[in-house]
C-alpha cells in the first residue's frame, strides 16, 4: 500500500499554481517539463518540471474528474495524464489519491484504464463480484480514514462472472470449489434483493445489487459514516459497460 502522506491539499493547490506559472514564464510560454535553458557552457539544463494537477479537494470534484476520464475512454481520447517519470518522482515520497476504487478482478474492468487517471490518483481495490471482508473494508478505509481521500466509488460490471457463478450456486443450492464459495456467501444479500426485483435479467439486476448494496455498507460504517455526514466523503456505487466503455452512477453521488 505504501506509506501516506499527509500534505494539506490547499497548500499542493497553491505550490502546484505557482511552480507552474513559474515554469511557464521562464519558458515563454512552453509547456511545463519541456522547458530548457542554456547554461554558460552552451549546456542545456532542463528546467525543473511543475507539479501534476492538483487533486480534487471535495467528493464532487474527484467524480468529476473520473466521469471526464471515462469519457475520454468510451470516445477514445485518452490524455494518459501523469504517467511519466516526473510524476514518478513526486508521488515516491508521499501519496495523496483522490479516489478509492473497488472492483471487480475481471481482466476487462482496470480502473485506471477506463478513467484515464494517473500514478497516485487512486487506491485500487479488486475482488469477485466486489466481495468484501474485514480486510477488505480496511483497505477502503484506509485512503479517506488516512489521507482524507474525498471518494468511493464500488464498480460493478457487465456480464460479471463472479457474479453470475454465485447466482447459479444459489439458485441450484450448489457448493463451488474452494474459498470460490465466499463469494457466494458475500453475494447472499444482493441475491436475495434481486429475486424480489424480479428484473428481465436476474444476473445483470444482481450485479447491479451488489454494487449498491456494498456501498450502502460503507456508506453506514462506523468509521466511515462520520464523513459522511459531514459532506467530506461520498460512496458512490457504479456500473461498468463491457460494450461501450462507459460507468453510470447507480446511487450516493454527491450533490
Amino acid at each position: 500500500m505504501g506509506s501516506a502522506g499527509h500534505p494539506h491539499r490547499r497548500a499542493m493547490l497553491t505550490g502546484g499554481l505557482a511552480a507552474a506559472a513559474a515554469a511557464v514564464l521562464s519558458g515563454c510560454g512552453k509547456a511545463p517539463g519541456s522547458v530548457k535553458s542554456t547554461g554558460k557552457a552552451g549546456t542545456d539544463l532542463k528546467a525543473t518540471p511543475a507539479p501534476p494537477t492538483a487533486s480534487p479537494a471535495t467528493s464532487k470534484e474527484a467524480l468529476a474528474r473520473l466521469l471526464q476520464g471515462n469519457k475520454r475512454w468510451v470516445n477514445g481520447n485518452l490524455q494518459h495524464p501523469d504517467r511519466d517519470p516526473d510524476r514518478r518522482q513526486f508521488v515516491a515520497q508521499t501519496q495523496e489519491p483522490y479516489g478509492v476504487v473497488l472492483s471487480c478482478i475481471d481482466s476487462r474492468v482496470p480502473p485506471e484504464l477506463l478513467f484515464d487517471t494517473g500514478l497516485g490518483d487512486l487506491y485500487v481495490l479488486r475482488t469477485g463480484a466486489q466481495a468484501v471482508g474485514p480486510v477488505v473494508t480496511g483497505s477502503v478505509e484506509y485512503g479517506p480514514l488516512t489521507t482524507g481521500t474525498p471518494l468511493i466509488v464500488v464498480l460493478g460490471h457487465q456480464r460479471c462472472g463472479a457474479a453470475k457463478a454465485a447466482y447459479d450456486a444459489l439458485r441450484d443450492g450448489a457448493t463451488l470449489p474452494g474459498n470460490l464459495q465466499a463469494i457466494v456467501e458475500a453475494l447472499q444479500p444482493a441475491y436475495k434483493k434481486t429475486l424480489k426485483q424480479r428484473g428481465p435479467d436476474p444476473v445483470d439486476t444482481m450485479i447491479r445489487a451488489q454494487a449498491e448494496l456494498t456501498a450502502a455498507d460503507l456508506r453506514s460504517n462506523k468509521d466511515l459514516s462520520p464523513l459522511v455526514k459531514k459532506g467530506a466523503l461520498a460512496v458512490v456505487s457504479a456500473y461498468y459497460s463491457l460494450d461501450t466503455g462507459r460507468v453510470d452512477i447507480l446511487s450516493g453521488a454527491p450533490a
